[in-house]
């Protein structure tokens, strides 16, 4: 009861003095004294959010780079339990250690594939998974904590405060397909649902994006209303229908095989691509068609681009559209040697990841081309409505 008490004390005593200054500041509007005042509180609580977003960003890409190490280590299964309190901290000493490989003895991973494995061995996989579920957990933290004080003292508009509960639910929902993830590997097949592997990468994607789109709107701190851009929304489809290939590709092993570019093992169109049927689960389920496919999806990615910097007068309506585009091109150039690299080289731990990373830049910069076209749009038909006569 003392507890409750107490803890009921803090909470109202935190909301006086968030009720305090919102009442000191219609006070000094009141006097006419606020208006700079007001300016230069929503400048600093619009300056917090967006270093507290940029921080969960960076923490989101940190996550898919840990995570990618983690599958590339064949790390992921070695935790075969979800503890959300008890699972922060590892095992502390060599008894803890035994109950916890003890317990991966029981995976089919263990049992079909590591069943050589000995205690060494296996700390080395515990502490990918350990650190990529350790900064899965700091990631929450640093976004409820920070967010909580916002919402109390008044920071929000209630455009950015959609868009953050926006991210909220796609954090949320990350973590659960984390863990379903991981149990469709604790079946009979020791490997994961390649299905559940791309909607965990692309659900982390989705964050990164929609914190972009929620930058670029405190500047205006206003819902954009201009037309969106089909070309830069087609652009941003073809990047995410790659992203989510190189998903499979990551689930089905497939960059494993025909280790040879252009070709593949001496074909353009390698054997065994429609083996399975109906023929569409191919590009589904087959690995050999789902490499096929990862391959060739850039060079559509390429033409569009090309059209976008040189047939179409779209995007050079602005200094900062042609910046990004010509950032776009740059980076999907490296991201394509990357990609050629990783498969040449046998899926080597550096390139993958490197690619990986290039990927996450590449669809944020798309999304921000979205928001900067969608802009301008807005600027040339509030020119239009004003010019228009009576």
């Amino acid at each position: 009861m003392v507890r409750a008490i107490s803890l009921d004390r803090k909470v109202l005593i935190f909301r006086y003095f968030a009720a305090y200054d919102k009442i000191y500041l219609l006070n000094q509007v009141k006097k006419g004294k606020g208006r700079k005042h007001l300016t230069d509180v929503m400048k600093k609580s619009d300056k917090l959010i967006r270093l507290w977003l940029i921080s969960g960003a960076f923490f989101v890409l940190t996550m898919v780079v840990i995570g990618g190490i983690t599958r590339l280590t064949g790390s992921g299964l070695s935790i075969v339990e979800w503890d959300l309190v008890y699972g922060i901290l590892p095992p502390l000493n060599e008894q803890q250690w035994n109950i916890a490989f003890d317990k991966y003895k029981t995976s089919p991973e263990y049992q079909k594939i590591n069943y050589n494995m000995d205690l060494s061995g296996f700390k080395q996989i515990f502490f990918w998974e350990y650190l990529h579920r350790l900064i899965g957990r700091f990631t929450g933290f640093l976004f409820i904590i920070p967010f909580a004080i916002f919402y109390v003292k008044g920071y929000f508009s209630k455009t950015i405060l959609k868009k953050v509960l926006l991210i909220f639910t796609l954090g949320l929902s990350q973590g659960v397909m984390g863990w379903l993830m991981v149990k469709s590997g604790l079946s009979d097949i020791p490997h994961v649902s390649h299905y559940r592997l791309a909607a965990h990468l692309v659900l982390a994607f989705f964050i990164i994006a929609s914190i972009v789109w929620a930058i670029n709107s405190l500047q205006s701190n206003k819902n954009k209303k201009g037309q969106l851009s089909p070309i830069a929304l087609l652009l941003s489809g073809l990047l995410l229908l790659q992203i989510i290939y190189g998903a499979f590709v990551a689930g089905l092993k497939a960059g494993y095989f025909y280790n040879t570019y252009p070709d593949m093992g001496g074909f353009f169109i390698p054997p065994g691509i429609f083996d399975k049927t109906p023929a569409l689960i191919n590009l589904l389920e087959n690995a050999v068609t789902v490499q096929f496919v990862h391959r060739w999806i850039p060079l559509f990615i390429v033409g569009l681009l090309l059209y976008m910097k040189f047939g179409t007068k779209e995007f050079k309506k602005s200094y900062k559209i042609t910046e990004t585009t010509n950032y776009l091109f740059f980076t999907i150039v490296v991201q394509i040697a990357l990609g050629i690299n990783t498969l040449l080289s046998g899926v080597n731990i550096i390139s993958g990841v490197l690619h990986q990373i290039m990927a996450a830049v590449i669809f944020m910069l798309s999304v921000q081309l979205i928001y900067q076209t969608r802009e301008v749009n807005e600027k040339q038909e509030e020119k239009q409505t004003i010019l228009e006569p009576v």
